[in-house]
């Protein structure tokens, strides 16, 4: 691995933290377009915080979705701007590939993992998707299919070839995430709940020690 590592802070919904995430030195800004999330934001309020003076450079936007239609697509497309479509949902490889033709975004698609088996997803995935994210499965019972503070076995992507650039996520924290970069060889880092003080609700000074280790590693 060569270079800093990436990151991307996810479920930005308001605008201390995005100005903290910005000035901090993320990579990515996500915004959560499901709206069951805590973390969930509409198209223009997405928009309003992409557009927010006095944050020195705007990262690329990364638009979080979850087996969305054609038409919700491009209704948060009409106000969002969206650099980056996440596929977070049971969406197929036929669908990732009609979706990132139709709207001509790069898409990344999410695969929850908690097996061997679970990597081998990626083989069929590859052709159809510029960036694959690698979170924990969710949970028995979870009512989201990401943001659960939840880890997988790191050891699964020891030394491990995959196919096409990717994020990890899962469980990831200030704390941890340092090693858990030494564990995979990750290139870029992704993370929602670590840097939260209550379920939704990030804190500007766990998103900078965050960014920080993760610069560090």
């Amino acid at each position: 691995m060569t270079g800093r590592v990436q990151v991307k802070i996810c479920g930005i919904n308001d605008g201390a933290t995005y100005d903290a995430a910005c000035q901090a030195g993320t990579d990515y800004v996500g915004f959560v377009f499901y709206p069951p999330s805590p973390r969930a934001v509409t198209p223009e309020q997405a928009a309003m915080l992409a557009a927010r003076a006095g944050t020195g450079r705007r990262p690329p936007n990364v638009g979080l979705l979850v087996d969305a239609t054609d038409q919700e697509i491009a209704e948060i497309l009409r106000s969002a701007p969206l650099s980056l479509l996440q596929l977070h949902g049971q969406e197929s490889p036929e669908r990732c590939a009609a979706i990132r033709e139709r709207f001509g975004l790069p898409v990344m698609k999410a695969l929850g993992i908690a097996t061997e088996a679970d990597l081998a997803l990626m083989e069929a995935y590859a052709p159809c998707v510029d960036r694959f994210l690698l979170d924990a499965k969710p949970p028995r019972g979870a009512s989201l299919p990401g943001g659960n503070a939840t880890a997988f076995d790191w050891s699964l992507l020891s030394g491990r070839a995959i196919p096409r650039p990717w994020m990890l996520a899962g469980g990831l924290n200030p704390a941890n995430v340092a090693s858990a970069i030494r564990a995979t060889g990750a290139e870029a880092v992704d993370v929602s709940s670590g840097i939260e003080r209550a379920r939704g609700v990030k804190d500007p000074v766990l998103i900078t020690a965050f960014i920080a280790a993760a610069h560090a590693a």
